[in-house]
């Protein structure tokens, strides 16, 4: 379905998509795989730690 109720399309990025389908990176710092997030959606290219905490560690 386009716009309105229901399910979303599956768009690039992730959205729409259930998360065991959604685009993932590894973590530089704690090696851990991390999925995208709607927080993301504008800068996924950009991320490159999964937390915070793996950023001030780097």
């Amino acid at each position: 379905m386009a716009r309105g109720r229901g399910k979303p399309d599956a768009r690039p990025g992730g959205k729409g998509l259930p998360p065991s389908q959604r685009p993932s990176k590894v973590c530089p710092v704690c090696g851990r795989p991390f999925v995208w997030r709607r927080k993301w959606r504008a800068v996924w290219e950009e991320v490159i730690y999964c937390s915070d905490r793996c950023r001030h560690q780097r």
